[in-house]
């Protein structure tokens, strides 16, 4: 039986050219099930196991090694690769799924899989990759914690073919991309919520038509008082109703969760709201709408650079701090902007220290991708020119020094953090988007593992309770300080 390398060197030209290698007993096996055969994957072994991906996920099947070291990345991340002029990230399977590699030498050439998710593409490293294997899509059963060594999550299935049991993996769940039935039921919940808004809405039009028909009753006797109690009443309920199904609808559609973090903010963001759309129009009926209603939220400069102006206004509110050794707590770091900016701005307001940035995120395709980051020109001649250098390619990124202060990692900040003691959190915008309880458990760990001396930074909208800490407004930054 020949090897994958020799039967499916046309991959990378077509996501279904490949030539399976079969004995004569499988051949007509397929030839009997080639009518029924509507699902394809690419098979593989990981630890002796047998594992797949859908084979529309893969783009073609190569062989290679010495990857370009990149410092500060997740441990499973060989490196990057250069695949026909474009640079692509190599993540290591075996690693991610904390499963023991035999010891090889180092210049050995890995068995890779390159995958595409959504946009990006990825070099995925495994043990051995076998053949390409066609089922029927009925055939493939729910996934059961008993199958592999994996967390559930990761897998969409198990299938029998062929005499092997493989496991069917999810790329887009290993790599946090929202699959299409996840888009569906997002959106048939969202059309649920809008059917119970317009409901109550006409329930409260029936109310205030009452509320008007007694007035006119009142005015007509002369009662205007009694009609006033009617109506007050009736405003304030139908407001309540109204910022309950903004809330409900912030949650659904963009997993923004309204607490006494941000209450203050929706209520006031809600009147504003109002006067925008007018009276009896202030639902929020998609997506498009939620996010409209959250522009005014997010802190200056989120998701982008940092202005001069604004890292100056940070670096106000830092305060003074001897140590030689600084670690600060960056979770919810996003594609790395803010990484990267509190890395320069920290450098500059303590240049003696050593400076170590945790930064965390859960979209791994974030993560994975910031230790890559350019910038453009117009960039590197701003107040980052001093930590930017400009590369044999021509393009600019951030200086050795600046890059291995900060560690990107994939976590998830309401697990355990095993972090030393922190001198600094910075988390803009992220408690918002927590449920109650998870921001409950992250203000325990902040209380915990910041030192005496130390702050955190939060969000411009949000506000946070920890015992025995109080709040410092320096311009737009809110402060907080035992």
């Amino acid at each position: 039986m020949g090897t994958i390398q020799d039967k499916l060197n046309i991959l990378a030209s077509t996501t279904e050219a490949a030539v399976q290698s079969l004995s004569q007993e499988e051949l007509e096996e397929e030839k009997k099930n080639a009518s029924v055969v509507d699902y394809k994957m690419v098979t593989f072994s990981l630890a002796g196991k047998d594992y797949a991906i859908d084979i529309m996920k893969v783009k073609e099947i190569a062989k290679a090694g010495n990857f370009t070291y990149v410092p500060n990345t997740l441990p499973f991340v060989l490196g990057v690769y250069n695949l026909r002029g474009e640079i692509i990230p190599i993540i290591d399977l075996r690693l991610f799924f904390n499963i023991e590699i035999p010891p090889h030498d180092s210049n050995v050439l890995e068995n890779m899989l390159i995958v595409q998710v959504g946009e990006q593409f990825f070099g995925v490293v495994v043990d051995v990759i076998d053949k390409v294997v066609g089922i029927q899509k009925s055939t493939i059963q729910p996934p059961h914690p008993l199958f592999g060594d994996i967390n559930i999550k990761y897998i969409s299935g198990v299938v029998e073919a062929q005499r092997h049991l493989y496991i069917l993996l999810d790329i887009d769940k290993i790599f946090g991309l929202r699959t299409p039935e996840e888009e569906r039921l997002l959106a048939e919940t969202a059309r649920a919520q809008l059917e119970d808004r317009q409901a109550a809405a006409a329930e409260i039009a029936a109310r205030e038509e009452a509320a008007r028909q007694a007035e006119e009753t009142a005015k007509s006797s002369g009662k205007k008082n009694a009609a006033k109690k009617v109506e007050e009443p009736a405003k304030e309920e139908k407001k309540a109703v109204d910022l309950n199904f903004i809330y409900d609808s912030l949650k659904n559609l963009k997993k923004f969760y309204v607490s006494a973090v941000n209450e203050e903010w929706i209520k006031s963001r809600y009147e504003q709201w109002e006067k925008e759309r007018g009276e009896g129009n202030t639902q929020l009926q998609n997506e498009s709408d939620a996010d409209e209603f959250l522009k005014p939220f997010f802190s200056k400069f989120n998701g982008t650079w940092w202005s001069e102006h604004y890292a100056s206004e940070i670096a106000k509110a830092l305060p003074d701090n001897p140590a030689k050794n600084i670690v600060v707590w960056n979770p919810g770091c996003g594609k790395g902007f803010e990484s990267y900016s509190l890395a320069c701005l920290l450098k500059k307001r303590y240049p003696n220290a050593h400076i170590r940035i945790y930064a965390h995120d859960i979209d791994l395709l974030n993560v994975s991708n910031a230790p890559l980051m350019t910038v453009s020109s117009e960039v590197s001649t701003d107040w980052y020119q001093p930590y930017v250098t400009k590369t044999s390619g021509g393009s600019y990124t951030f200086t050795k020094e600046i890059k291995d202060m900060i560690m990107f990692e994939y976590h998830d900040c309401v697990h355990t953090n095993n972090l030393p003691p922190i001198d600094l959190v910075f988390a803009r915008d992220l408690f918002s988007f927590l449920p109650e309880a998870s921001q409950k458990s992250i203000l325990d760990d902040f209380g915990e593992k910041v030192k005496g001396n130390g702050v955190i930074i939060v969000g411009e909208n949000e506000n946070i309770a920890i015992p025995g800490w109080s709040k410092k407004q320096s311009g737009s930054v809110a402060v907080y300080s035992k």
